[in-house]
This record gives structure tokens, sequence and C-alpha cells, in this order.
């Protein structure tokens, strides 16, 4: 079974570009330019700023198109840089998006605003707080990946991945693996769930993870 990956109309368009054709990135941005602003515009309610946001994440694409992988989906990629770039800037205001630790839509519906913005001397706004944030779902996921390991998950390990990593939909890995959509859906929730569980249990203070302790 083949993998998913740019539509051929896409592969062009990157080849393109990397051709050095300025009228393949003006093509670019009107083929993605409304989906990645709507997706940002709905995030934080703001237009100029999400314009500036999307304008970023083109340029970040650009930077990064040496190191593009046409087996990943194009509208895919430039949506994760997009995410990156609304979370820098979320942590320059002073806001932080939810850690995308709930089991949402393939869209990516986990980005979401924190419910209170903090003062320019908390944790949140500090190098410190992205480090023991990192720090701490780096060793949950190395916890849970050994764990599947140990047992012989396979399939979730590789659902996770294809979900996670990859940035698969539901439907395309329930495909790739010969499993149902439901089974996919059950694997991310327990996953999440589990995720949440183990970097609740390193007894980190709620300043770092406030929405892990929020009344479900």
């Amino acid at each position: 079974m083949s993998m998913p990956g740019a539509t051929d109309s896409d592969a062009l368009l990157v080849q393109r570009i990397r051709d050095g054709d300025t009228d393949a990135w003006s093509d670019l941005i009107s083929r993605y330019e409304g989906r990645l602003l709507a997706f940002v515009e709905s995030r934080i309610g703001h237009r100029g700023a999400s314009e500036d946001i999307v304008q970023e994440a083109f340029i970040g694409f650009l930077n990064s198109l040496p190191n593009y992988d046409g087996r990943r989906p194009l509208e895919s990629y430039l949506f994760s840089i997009c995410a990156y770039k609304l979370t820098d800037y979320l942590r320059r205001e002073g806001r932080r998006p939810s850690v995308p630790l709930s089991a949402g839509s393939d869209s990516g519906g986990g980005w979401q605003l924190a419910g209170k913005a903090r003062a320019a001397s908390s944790i949140a706004r500090s190098g410190e707080r992205r480090g023991l944030e990192e720090k701490a779902i780096v060793t949950a996921l190395r916890e849970q990946i050994a764990r599947w390991q140990k047992r012989g998950d396979w399939t979730k390990l590789k659902c996770t991945e294809l979900l996670f990593v990859r940035g698969w939909a539901n439907k395309v890995v329930a495909a790739h693996l010969e499993i149902t959509e439901q089974q996919v859906a059950n694997f991310k929730f327990d996953f999440l769930a589990r995720l949440r569980a183990l970097i609740r249990r390193q007894g980190l203070s709620e300043d770092v993870f406030p929405e892990l302790y929020q009344e479900e």
C-alpha cells in the first residue's frame, strides 16, 4: 500500500518553487493562505496578528524547503509550521495554547487559548517553563513507548506515530494499518489519557500545565 503524501499538484508546485519560479510562490500563497489565515484567526481573533503569523509560516516553509519530505502532505506540513508560529506568538503575548493532550478532530482542534493571560513575571513567559514542558512530555513519551515495546503493542505504537508525528487523519491511519477508524480513535484517546496521567504523576507545579489540573 502506498503512503499518502503530497498530491501531484502540490509536488509540482514545490518543485517549481525549488527551481526559482516566482509565480509558483504566488500560487502557493493563493492556494493555502486562506485556510491558514482562517485557522489562526479562529484561535486568536485578531486579523492583523493572524496575517503576520501566516506570513511567518510561509517564510518558515521557504527556509525549511531543503528538508521538506514530499512523502508528507504539503497542507499538513504548512499547518504544522503555522501552529508552531502561533505557539510562539502566544508565548510572546503571555498566553499559551493548551497542550494538545485532548482527542480533538483531525484538523488540530487542540490548539486553544488558556483561560487567563499571565503576568510578565510568570513562568508562562519564560524559557524555563518551555524547558519544563518539553522535559515532562519527553519523559512521559519515553515511558509510554517503553511500555508498548515491552508488551509488544506495535500496532498502537505505529498508530500513534502516524497520528502525531506524520499528522495523518484517522481514516488514513485506519486504512494503512488495516484496522477500523473506531480502533484508531480508541488508541488516540487511550494514548492521550495515558500521557496526561504520566505528566501529572511527575508532580510538576500546576503553573506548568494548568490545564491538566482543571476539572474535566
